[in-house]
């Protein structure tokens, strides 16, 4: 069965040399304070450096899950309160649990079609950070990178914080243009679920220091303490970590995986564009997502391309949310072979 689902989402067809060799090299067995586990960290945060090109200044941290960092932000960093700009689940997700925490929090639903009118934004002085789902997993819209730069370029007093769960990997990412990112590996790191990322800019981790936030399991202050020397501050996924260095080491650079990408997505749009009964989900190219894509019809129509789909070897991912009964979803990810989207956009035509 090949899983377009966009996560937890096909892994690389590596992994299981890679988790061999995990264990023929002992790693599943080394302390997070030990020799061994610091190399692998730091080598780790070098490679996110030359493949995804990280920033030389900032840093590589390790959580559970993307979702840990929604906490760990407007915890340790945010000071008054965030603002949110989002159009679908995930980033309203996001701004509501900042709100628990940071009740000032405030946020700006946009539609998935809709580009973010940067001239006519407003921002308060009450808000030190403005977060940004970058790729809407749950309606397959992303914000493009030039407006994530213009917001920098009109708010450069405020820190920018951004959701890269299903993008980080997968498109080439100027990491310079915000404060904070984050991002999950099961998607377009093609690696199993239980390791989140969190990359930190000389800006967020001073602001961190100067909040002083102390005295929870996921204090940054703890985090950040552990990580100048290449450790954690509790036992970490030292698997979930090998794997990631070992992905990071076999992938090309970004901006080879961005290309081969966004030419997949390009073949998918003109596929469903030329089908009779099936419509992308975001109409808006501006808006649409390069990794993930939302395909629309009758609840009808999508229960049974999806029955087909499983007749045929192949499991879709399913709609979100009040999309659930109205759409699916297809994985745009780097670890989906070209043959096997070659298969999907045979199946896709008969629509």
């Amino acid at each position: 069965m090949i899983t377009f689902a966009p996560g937890p989402s096909k892994v690389y067809d590596s992994l299981p040399i890679y988790l061999n060799d995990a264990y023929q090299e002992g790693i599943l067995s080394a302390n997070h304070r030990s020799s061994a586990f610091m190399k692998l960290y730091q080598e780790t945060e070098q490679l996110m450096r030359t493949k995804l090109h990280m920033p030389d200044d900032y840093k590589l941290l390790f959580t559970s899950s993307a979702t840990e960092n929604w906490e760990i932000i407007s915890q340790s960093i945010v000071e008054r309160a965030s603002f949110h700009i989002y159009s679908g689940s995930f980033g309203k997700k996001w701004f509501e649990f900042a709100k628990h925490i940071l009740p000032a929090s405030m946020g700006l639903k946009i539609e998935a079609n809709q580009a973010i009118d940067v001239p006519s934004l407003q921002i308060g002085e009450e808000f030190d950070l403005i977060a940004i789902t970058q790729n809407e997993t749950s309606n397959a819209s992303q914000v493009r990178s030039e407006v994530i730069e213009a917001i920098k370029e009109k708010f450069p007093e405020k820190m920018i914080a951004v959701d890269t769960t299903s993008s980080m990997a997968g498109i080439e990412l100027d990491f310079s243009l915000a404060d904070i990112w984050y991002a999950s590996v099961q998607k377009c790191f093609g690696l199993p679920a239980g390791l989140g990322i969190l990359i930190l800019s000389p800006k967020a981790i001073e602001k961190s220091e100067k909040k002083g936030e102390k005295g929870r399991y996921n204090s940054l202050s703890f985090m950040l303490e552990n990580a100048n020397g290449y450790q954690t501050h509790y036992t970490p996924n030292v698997l979930g970590i090998y794997l990631l260095n070992r992905v990071l080491k076999d992938i090309p650079l970004i901006q080879e995986i961005d290309a081969t990408l966004r030419s997949r997505m390009s073949l998918l749009e003109n596929c469903i564009a030329q089908t009779k009964t099936l419509r992308m989900l975001v109409d808006n190219a501006e808006t649409r997502s390069t990794t993930v894509m939302g395909i629309a019809g009758t609840e009808e129509l999508i229960t049974q391309v999806k029955k087909d789909a499983e007749k045929a070897g192949m499991q879709m991912g399913g709609g979100y949310g009040p999309l659930k009964p109205t759409s699916f979803r297809i994985a745009n990810f780097p670890a989906i072979t070209d043959d096997e989207f070659d298969t999907l956009l045979a199946f896709l035509k008969k629509y």
